[in-house]
């Protein structure tokens, strides 16, 4: 199994665009120990010839020029991309599949809320029916000879959706399994909580990409929101008590490689000299940058 790992930021990437907090202001002056980051996106193939995008970033188009693997040909309308895989309904996740829409018979797995979402609230799919034929469905135990599940974690609403009164869940995790090298990898890079049966989910994993949007819980009230706001968001934060990295330091999976994606760009982990980021590297965790490639 192929991963390439296309973008590793929160929404509105790193740096953000309307924000001249000291870790942005410090990105765009070209500062080498704080790199940029494309939102949040990655690439997967069992067999490096068939790619499917593991949610569809409004990066998408600049991720997918800068991946060799994802090269269009050999005809001149060509792609190794063959469809999407949505993790939630939110609009960093899905607005790049209007960028895609050139790519006909694509195909576009999400849960039955976010499928509903996409038709009814913010309607990408009947967008895009007007360019190319795509198919729109749940997923399923299979695709493209891995092996894939899928777990509710949380049924946060996107902001457009709030009042729909579509039952979830409106986000989950992936996991996908190669039957031929034994690897597994977890993708979940929006928790609320650590879920029940999240241990079960990743028990075995040989890579979890978790949800490093934030490093603590009141991280956000700097940026001018509030704690309550920030929870609101949907996102289980690093440090502290209850945070993720207290359940990874927890864990008994020994051979397992975690990392931390979905940086939000208040972030101090951001940082490769700061503390933060000292913290979760001697942890045992790692901060990967966009392009990375693991073989799994």
């Amino acid at each position: 199994m192929k991963v390439r790992l296309l973008g590793t930021a929160a929404g509105g990437g790193f740096p953000q665009w309307n924000c001249a907090c000291a870790l942005c202001v410090a990105c765009r002056a070209g500062t080498a120990h704080v790199p940029p980051r494309n939102q949040d996106c990655l690439a997967i193939s069992a067999d490096g010839v068939e790619w499917y995008l593991v949610n569809a970033s409004p990066d998408i188009r600049a991720q997918v020029n800068t991946e060799p693997s994802l090269a269009p040909g050999p005809g001149p309308r060509d792609t190794p991309l063959r469809g999407v895989l949505l993790t939630d309904a939110e609009l960093d996740h899905t607005l790049g599949l209007t960028l895609l829409r050139e790519g006909a018979g694509l195909s576009v797995w999400a849960p039955p809320a976010v499928l509903d979402a996409l038709e009814s609230r913010f309607p990408i799919r009947g967008t895009v029916a007007r360019y190319g034929d795509w198919s729109w469905q749940q997923p399923g135990s299979s695709i493209a000879g891995l092996r894939l599940s899928s777990l509710p974690v949380s049924d946060k609403r996107p902001k457009y959706a709030r009042d729909s009164g579509v039952e979830g869940p409106w986000v989950v995790a992936y996991r996908f399994e190669d039957p031929a090298t034994g690897g597994a990898l977890v993708y979940a890079p929006c928790l609320a909580t650590w879920p029940p049966g999240f241990d079960e989910f990743l028990a075995g994993a040989s890579c979890v990409l978790l949800d490093g949007t934030f490093f603590s819980p009141k991280e956000m009230t700097g940026a001018g929101t509030s704690t309550g706001a920030q929870r609101a968001m949907g996102h289980l934060p690093i440090d502290g008590p209850d945070g993720s990295l207290a359940r990874i330091r927890a864990s008994t999976e020994s051979s397992t490689r975690w990392m931390y994606t979905h940086l939000n760009n208040t972030n101090p982990v951001l940082d490769r000299r700061s503390p933060e980021y000292r913290l979760v590297v001697d942890a045992g965790v790692e901060l990967p940058l966009d392009g990375t490639a693991l073989d799994l």
